[in-house]
């Protein structure tokens, strides 16, 4: 699909890339990391202050890729000196507020490092890519317990074979480049089941007032660009695909596709109101029963009609399925609920979130158990520097 999309390229990542995105914390490397000044000798050396720095081993986690660092700055340049980061399934697009631009738009390594090692997203796609997955080579259906068996979102699979299934996945970074004067009202979400094209509705769940207007023009394009593009070339038969309709809305770029799974948001829709719609083959098969009885009732009421008029009738009174198109209303209560920063919950430790969802009583035990382990922390602080001065 490379002539689909915005131009982009692929780095494939190392294990030591990988550990570096999955250790906790986040240490950059400095600036110019020492992988560019073995390779650009013309490079200044450091100042007197940095010294140190650049003797300590652990001022420079590049140096155990140091090929990725120095691809991944190439290819920035190459992109036009502006890019936006992803993984092999999600964007960092969570991790926006700690950018210095509050966008997904990198324009060095660092900005990239930045996004991927605060995005929760990313951590998803690096520890629990296999959520609901099933072994299907396990004959018996049966998971092993005590030591081969996992709790938790990779409940279905065993330890053993979560861990070496990770090893083996194939991490590539993909650098895209920044679509200039990129409209998010422009940009929308298609799910498809069966192979067949169910419905559509925008990302941005805000309320903007020219899309009615090109609400025909942008369903048409998105059918016709996915009875081209997807529906016989695409490996599953169940996706969502989100495009990007940019002015003068004559063409469509593919952004994403998207796993047919609860993870996928279904925004605009509910995943139980697109697992019960109608498919199109049904929606079709029930308007031309309906064609053909109403057509042997006038059969029988007109009996010199000749059999080519009764099927040109019938021809006439079949439709075409045509997908939900689905935007947020002037009127519509979703226009006026997304006062919330998008991925607000992800600014917060997790601890705090879910305590926050229990309400009242979860806040107040949550600070509870806070205050107790700043208390302990205090007392152990105290008894080392005691301690010491004995």
């Amino acid at each position: 699909y490379r002539a689909l999309t915005p131009k982009a390229r692929l780095i494939a990542l190392s294990a030591p890339f990988i550990s570096y995105l999955r250790a906790d914390g986040i240490v950059l490397p400095p600036e110019p990391s020492r992988a560019q000044r073995h390779a650009d000798p013309l490079t200044p050396p450091p100042s007197d202050s940095d010294s140190e720095d650049w003797d300590d081993e652990d001022s420079d986690p590049s140096e155990a890729w140091s090929d990725i660092h120095l691809k991944l700055q190439d290819t920035i340049k190459e992109l036009g000196g502006a890019v936006m980061p992803k993984l092999n399934w999600s964007a960092p697009k969570d991790a926006t507020w700690i950018s210095a631009t509050n966008s997904m738009d990198c324009r060095n390594a660092n900005d990239v490092y930045l996004l991927l090692k605060s995005s929760d997203f990313v951590t998803h796609d690096l520890e629990q890519i296999w959520d609901g997955v099933e072994d299907e080579n396990d004959d018996d259906g049966k998971m092993l317990e005590e030591d081969n068996e996992i709790t938790g979102d990779n409940a279905a699979v065993p330890r053993y074979k979560t861990r070496m299934m990770m090893n083996q996945v194939p991490y590539h970074l993909v650098l895209r480049k920044t679509i200039s004067a990129y409209n998010p009202a422009l940009e929308f979400r298609s799910f498809v089941r069966s192979r067949q094209l169910l419905c559509i509705c925008q990302r941005d769940l805000n309320y903007f007032s020219f899309l009615p207007a090109l609400e025909l023009k942008l369903r048409s394009l998105i059918q016709a660009f996915h009875q081209k593009n997807l529906q016989r070339t695409f490996p599953d038969e169940n996706f969502a695909f989100d495009v990007y309709i940019p002015p003068p809305h004559d063409r469509v770029w593919l952004i994403d596709i998207n796993p047919w799974a609860v993870r996928t948001d279904p925004l605009l829709f509910s995943w139980l109101e697109i697992l019960t719609m109608p498919a199109p083959e049904q929606t079709a098969a029930t308007t031309l029963r309906a064609s053909i009885n109403g057509h042997r009732q006038e059969t029988d009421q007109q009996d010199g009609e000749s059999n080519v008029d009764e099927a040109s009738d019938s021809e006439d009174e079949e439709e075409i399925y045509t997908p939900e198109f689905r935007l947020v209303n002037r009127d519509d209560p979703e226009a006026y609920a997304f006062h919330t920063p998008k991925y607000s919950a992800h600014k917060l430790p997790k601890d705090v979130v879910d305590a926050s969802n229990d309400g009242e009583a979860g806040l107040r035990e949550f600070m509870v158990t806070w205050r107790e382990i700043v208390k302990q922390q205090e007392a152990e602080e105290k008894a080392q520097e005691g301690g010491r001065t004995s």
